[in-house]
């Protein structure tokens, strides 16, 4: 075998392995680096880096669906994983995430913090006690950011329980003197400005879709990098022109696409992706992977 000097180093060692291997790998959600990721990236560590202040700076990323919103949430989210303070056993989570649930109230909201940071739950308990002791333990985690998926939710509720919903998430901000973070599509934008205090704190940010240019050409070739085939793959603008139409743009349609052509580059034996698989590929037929 040869050192696959044109894949990543962990795509590389995979190409050594079995073709069962290797489409089982291919079918895994894998990060790829590209500069609108990177940038959120950034300023999310660069936030949470911050000392704690009583007006504490809040994100709100939008983009449409299949955009990559989920899998930047949870890169960042791996990238701050909780540590065990054996002094005072306590579990310290500078960051946690939750997925907001279609039509949200204030004690669905806490009971899945509850979840999220693996306290008991207790059905009986009241919104109020529920609320001191949510409070209390995420204090002593010491959170510093609370991650909020699928925050265009909030909308599904009625008008009531949105704009306690709304005033929950100032109020947790405020007392706890945390940075919140809401992921979801253009819709999340409308929620959040239900609050005009709320939404003055937010940053925002926009996922968009992928157009003809150097940014697309260069996902494109850092998601090749990251398909374990033993050949160097080699597509022609006419090829990226297609894959660009085919996908629509959205980044999970583009990775669905790739991961295709590479599952028939090894099923045939050619071992790279070329414009001829590309062309084999039909826009229905790609694989749905996970990259929301």
């Amino acid at each position: 075998m040869g050192d696959f000097v044109h894949l990543n180093e962990e795509a590389a060692e995979l190409a050594a392995r079995s073709d069962k291997e290797r489409l089982h790998a291919i079918r895994e959600d894998r990060w790829i680096d590209y500069p609108h990721a990177t940038s959120v990236l950034t300023v999310l560590n660069e936030i949470l880096a911050r000392p704690r202040t009583t007006r504490m700076a809040s994100v709100a990323i939008y983009a449409d669906s299949g955009m990559g919103k989920t899998m930047l949430l949870q890169r960042f989210l791996a990238q701050h994983r909780g540590s065990f303070d054996r002094a005072s056993g306590v579990e310290r989570t500078p960051v946690i995430s939750v997925q907001m649930v279609s039509r949200p109230n204030e004690k669905r909201f806490y009971s899945q913090l509850m979840d999220v940071i693996g306290a008991p739950p207790n059905p009986r308990i009241s919104l109020t006690d529920l609320e001191l002791v949510v409070l209390r333990v995420l204090e002593q985690a010491e959170l510093k950011m609370l991650l909020i998926d699928e925050t265009h939710n909030i909308l599904a509720s009625t008008y009531n329980d949105q704009r306690a919903m709304l005033n929950l998430l100032r109020f947790i901000s405020n007392e706890l003197r945390v940075s919140i973070v809401c992921f979801g599509v253009a819709d999340a934008k409308e929620a959040i400005s239900g609050d005009v205090q709320l939404a003055r704190r937010f940053q925002e940010y926009y996922l968009p879709r992928w157009q003809a240019d150097e940014s697309f050409q260069s996902l494109v070739v850092g998601i090749l990098r990251n398909l374990p085939l033993r050949l160097p793959s080699i597509l022609s603008t006419r090829a990226l022109k297609r894959i660009l139409q085919m996908s629509d743009g959205v980044t999970s349609e583009i990775f669905a696409i790739l991961s295709e052509a590479a599952e028939l580059a090894i099923r045939s034996g050619r071992e790279c992706v070329d414009d001829d698989l590309v062309d084999r590929i039909g826009p229905r037929s790609a694989l749905k992977i996970t990259y929301a």
